[in-house]
């Protein structure tokens, strides 16, 4: 069975759309059920993407409203390798979360919330990664401004304090 079918079969509600690339397969799902055709492609023996090796985003062009959650799977078991995308809306970037399918997807998430302010529902620990706390906007957003200043925060000694606690203990 095609792979594409095998998905809309097990997961009607995908409105799987399957596209030949030059490297791997890529699909394109419907967010809402993107964490049961992840669920599913993991779980399947004829699949087997056990592997999340890779979960970024794409804000493509601004105005267009959706920005693009891209999971790259392996199947170690089959040698293959797939591409699965979801578009979500640009305004309100919320997706299901895949750390409970792959423990690889939390510091991910985390990466794409903190540069593309993508809200993973569920997720454990979601908060900045790469940018400091106090920093406003998601700076891979092609609507973040390019001249846009950001608040004066005080210095941190990230030598004896590397991570300083939120709560102030």
């Amino acid at each position: 069975m095609e792979l594409a079918e095998a998905v809309a079969q097990a997961v009607p509600a995908s409105g799987v759309v399957a596209h030949k690339t030059p490297r791997c397969p890529l699909l394109v799902v419907e967010a809402a059920s993107a964490l049961d055709v992840l669920r599913f492609l993991r779980d399947d023996p004829s699949q087997s993407y056990k592997m999340l090796t890779d979960l970024t985003a794409v804000d493509r062009v601004a105005g267009q409203g959706q920005i693009e959650v891209v999971y790259t799977l392996r199947s170690l078991e089959h040698g293959k390798l797939l591409i699965v995308k979801a578009a979500i809306p640009a305004d309100n970037p919320v997706i299901d979360s895949a750390t409970g399918l792959w423990h690889s997807a939390n510091w991910a998430e985390r990466e794409v919330w903190d540069m593309f302010g993508v809200h993973f529902e569920g997720h454990p620990d979601l908060r900045r990664i790469l940018m400091y706390e106090e920093f406003e906007g998601h700076p891979l957003r092609k609507d973040y401004p390019v001249d846009r200043r950001q608040p004066l925060v005080e210095e941190r000694d990230v030598i004896n304090d590397p991570w300083p606690s939120r709560d102030g203990l």
